[in-house]
């Protein structure tokens, strides 16, 4: 399961968000204009999805000044040894300067989301998403959310995108690009629709590696417990030629006995990247009671070896063996936290939310898995359909918590860069 959220929330809140975006552009154009790239040269934008409606949208404070040092290589933006440290947030709510501040290290990676294809109200967006992590990250994760169909994402669509991040990585900002993320889920409208999935990825993909050099290309599916969610919202029609894709053994029927991520894997020359959403939503299913992760989950799930809520999940494929290893590929971690429901009684807070960091900060973890190479942490607090209710995903939001975590972050992360020039940072 995954960072999904509420559809009819996230339209009101990007209403409420997009009428305000204009007042607040003028500082952010002055930033990127220090750095020689004009606002007609980018022509997208970035709205973070959960963004509370009503809050008062922040300005860039990243100063004037800083120099110029343009990104060119998208495809080695993963660390020879180390892991990039990222957050999964509402930049607005918190900027990436108080993570570091509270943390005691910028976040190498900052996590946003996107509607796409967009409009040119998101313009101004982008490019004060970009400027905040110039001064205080290193490499901006857009999640493209295609909203309106896969159909819509067509070529003209997809240079477009990469004229946009080509002008982003000028000003010394890298860019990953993570399309359709959660593609074997439910919870999207462009779930369980692998043939033009793939379609759809291998355009943006071929218009980015072509038009924007300093980006890269992520393929993100979600871990597939529960696979393949009969009956559910966005699921695939019997009888379709996706189904016949997605029925890998060829039954007739779609279960955890096929495959839930091969079949929309778009090919190794599309992806740079490879990424799996991986989330302690509980221990028995419904979800939210407020439960301790058993030990070993984390690297159960990503080798499908967890004996999970939903029976044995142990016929899951080896996501780690198979993509990372197997396709030579560096491994993300997109979003990972561990649910509470501070509605719910059972275990406190503390005990779940540090068994699951202890678990993913393990020296195990690091020597289990070499090409693992981005973690982010989730931090929303925020409704779940999947509960129907508010759950907090949060390691920060009080002082204790937030302390014990930065404590437990190990020496082989890595982090944003002092210079406020992206990657060109130490």
């Amino acid at each position: 399961m995954s960072d999904h959220s509420s559809t009819e929330q996230e339209s009101t809140r990007s209403r409420l968000f997009f009428s305000r975006a204009r007042d607040w552009a003028l500082p952010v154009a002055a930033v990127l204009a220090a750095a020689g790239i004009g606002v007609a040269g980018i022509s997208s934008g970035l709205a973070n999805r959960d963004r509370p409606a009503g809050e008062t949208p922040a300005t860039s404070a990243v100063p004037a000044d800083l120099p110029s040092c343009p990104v060119t290589d998208g495809k080695a933006l993963a660390p020879a040894s180390g892991v990039l440290f990222g957050i999964n947030s509402d930049l607005d709510t918190k900027p990436l300067a108080t993570y570091a501040a509270e943390l005691g290290h910028k976040p190498a990676v900052a996590v946003s989301y996107v509607d796409f294809p967009y409009g040119d109200q998101d313009r101004d967006r982008l490019k004060d998403t970009a400027a905040k992590v110039r001064a205080d990250g290193r490499i901006l994760l857009l999640t493209l959310e295609p909203k309106q169909d896969l159909g819509s994402v067509t070529p003209e669509v997809a240079a477009a995108l990469a004229q946009d991040l080509a002008g982003i990585n000028a000003a010394g900002v890298p860019v990953i690009v993570r399309f359709g993320h959660e593609m074997n889920g439910f919870w999207f409208p462009w779930a369980q629709q692998p043939l033009e999935y793939k379609a759809a990825f291998t355009r943006v993909a071929d218009a980015v590696h072509a038009g924007a050099p300093g980006s890269a290309m992520m393929w993100a599916p979600s871990y597939a417990g529960g696979y393949a969610y009969p009956g559910r919202q966005y699921g695939v029609e019997a009888g379709s030629p996706d189904f016949a894709a997605l029925d890998t053994n060829n039954d007739g029927a779609l279960n955890t006995a096929d495959d839930p991520y091969a079949p929309y894997y778009p090919g190794d020359d599309a992806v740079d990247w490879v990424g799996l959403s991986l989330f302690h939503w509980g221990s028995t299913y419904p979800w939210g009671e407020n439960e301790v992760p058993e030990a070993g989950k984390f690297a159960g799930q990503l080798t499908g070896n967890y004996n999970g809520a939903n029976g044995d999940e142990r016929s899951l494929p080896d996501f780690y063996a198979e993509y990372a290893v197997n396709h030579n590929k560096p491994l993300a971690i997109p979003g990972t936290a561990a649910l509470y429901n501070p509605g719910a009684g059972g275990a406190p807070e503390t005990a779940i939310k540090q068994a699951w960091w202890e678990q993913v900060f393990s020296p195990q973890t690091r020597e289990q898995f070499p090409q693992l190479k981005m973690l982010n942490w989730f931090e929303w607090d925020k409704d779940e359909a999947e509960v129907g209710g508010r759950i907090d995903w949060t390691v920060t939001s009080t002082p204790a918590l937030r302390d014990s975590f930065a404590a437990a972050l190990p020496g082989w992360l890595e982090y944003g860069g002092g210079t406020g020039c992206g990657a060109g940072g130490s």
